[in-house]
């Protein structure tokens, strides 16, 4: 037996009234569409059009949302299956397309560059908690263009693990479906065991751009996940009102639910989003405040209502640095989503309106996301009957660690945290430095960087990605990559 904690925050009926509302504004309303070719596929469907804007009618909706996928796994780059995102399934991966780098040595943030990118997915492929990587960074020191591709062709050379990325610009998707197309040997194989998550953004309210629209079509048909990522603002680009906002955060994922299955009955795609509420004193959109937390964990009781994978971006913080505000907002965002069921947690590591990533953050988050997967696992009922004879050999014995029960539990029932977390009872009268933690988990940053031996990718498929990416730098108008680490 088990208890799970979970957090419920509708009964079923409201849950029905969220979504049927949603539909609602979508076949009254509708959802702008920036592209013919995703224009014509709708309309093609027998969907009414009308100056760009789509109307989705119930029976659209409801029949994408039955045509959905409940579960999707992923595999890494070895061809093992992973993540099984669905149910209660809890994953963890960092956040991606940060612009800035917090450097602990430098004590400021900067624009990474592509031997950050490289340390970034090292770092991530050593820490087990981490179930995925992602495409964390924006380097400065590659043209835009082809800064999406470029993200993706470091991520498969210094990680095994699958990558939530996406692209940029309209021709970003063909190279970097080609790079993952070699990478797991093939379309049918890629198809059949997917290493990657491509997140596509609405914007709100209600809109699709030709890139975001394309991209649901593209990943369907070439068998790549979909993650809908709409980002309302309450108050700003959405309904003050939390349930304002929770329904066109709902009617936001549908509408691309509708696509993406249009393009591809069956086609996997997850229910997901950043969305947050908005600070009008400071003009902010805080990712740790308390009602965004709300808003995703409601948003993933909505998915599960609807038989869906859930996604959102939690686990990570507003500060500017990693400090107490930093700790107290990812872990309690952690928290929130571990007991709300959100599958696919994006944002350890973010910090500051999720424009920074930290390699420190990122150590110590871990330990975070390691924790809320034990709280997630909840209070199993071990040797259940059996309490009181073990009190009573504990009390003859006049201790329990040498119990056999003990021994045999110890381990599953607590969860360790690496040194970084200081468990220490400590001297009597030491020097308590402010910056003490952050120091250990910058020291942990340079011990794993040189400890952990990632995989490299087999001879020929490396040289190939290489291939592909070198094309795009030429095109970019560069005649070379920059030097990578080791």
């Amino acid at each position: 037996m088990q208890n799970i904690p979970q957090i419920s925050w509708f009964e079923e009926g409201k849950l029905e009234s969220i979504v049927k509302e949603a539909i609602n504004i979508l076949s009254s309303t509708g959802v702008y569409i920036d592209s013919k070719d995703v224009l014509s596929l709708v309309g093609e469907a027998g969907i009414r059009i009308a100056n760009s804007r789509a109307f989705m009618s119930e029976e659209a909706v409801r029949n994408a949302i039955g045509s959905a996928p409940d579960r999707i796994t992923i595999y890494n780059r070895f061809g093992n299956s992973v993540m099984d995102i669905g149910g209660w399934n809890l994953y963890f991966n960092p956040g991606s397309s940060a612009v800035q780098i917090l450097r602990y040595g430098e004590g400021k943030t900067t624009t990474p560059v592509s031997r950050d990118l490289a340390q970034f997915a090292r770092l991530t492929d050593s820490l087990i908690g981490y179930d995925a990587q992602s495409t964390a960074l924006v380097p400065g020191d590659i043209p835009e263009t082809i800064a999406d591709r470029y993200r993706l062709y470091l991520a498969l050379i210094y990680s095994g693990k699958p990558v939530v990325t996406g692209t940029f610009g309209l021709d970003g998707f063909e190279p970097m479906s080609e790079m993952l197309r070699v990478v797991t040997g093939g379309e049918k194989e890629l198809r059949a065991r997917p290493i990657a998550i491509f997140d596509c953004c609405p914007k709100s309210p209600l809109f699709w751009s030709e890139l975001a629209a394309r991209n649901l079509v593209d990943c369907a048909k070439a068998g790549i996940p979909a993650q809908i990522v709409p980002m309302p603002l309450a108050g700003a680009t959405s309904p003050v009102t939390l349930i304002g906002t929770i329904t066109q955060h709902c009617a936001e994922n549908l509408s691309g639910i509708v696509i993406n299955q249009l393009a591809m009955p069956g086609a996997p795609v997850i229910y997901g989003g950043s969305p947050a509420c908005f600070d009008m004193r400071k003009a902010t959109t805080p990712m740790g405040a308390v009602e965004t937390q709300m808003i995703n964990g409601a948003g993933a009781q909505i998915a599960k209502h609807l038989g869906l994978p859930s996604h959102a971006y939690m686990a990570l913080s507003d500060s500017k640095t990693v400090d107490y505000q930093a700790g107290m907002e990812t872990s309690m965002s952690a928290l929130v989503a571990a007991l709300s069921g959100v599958n696919n947690v994006s944002g350890p590591g973010m910090h500051n309106f999720q424009t920074c990533q930290s390699m420190e953050k990122l150590v110590l988050d871990h330990e975070v996301c390691m924790m809320a997967r034990r709280f997630r696992e909840g209070i199993k009922f071990r040797e259940a009957g059996h309490s009181k004879e073990i009190i009573q050999e504990g009390i003859k014995k006049k201790q329990f660690l040498s119990l056999k029960s003990t021994l045999k539990w110890y381990r599953e029932e607590t969860y360790f945290p690496d040194a970084v977390i200081d468990r220490d009872i400590g001297e009597k009268g030491a020097d308590l430095s402010e910056g003490e933690i952050l120091k250990r988990a910058s020291d942990r940053v340079a011990e794993l960087l040189v400890s952990h031996n990632f995989v490299t990718l087999e001879a020929g498929k490396s040289e190939a990605i290489e291939e592909i990416m070198l094309r795009e730098a030429k095109k970019a108008g560069i005649g070379k990559l920059p030097e990578l680490p080791e």
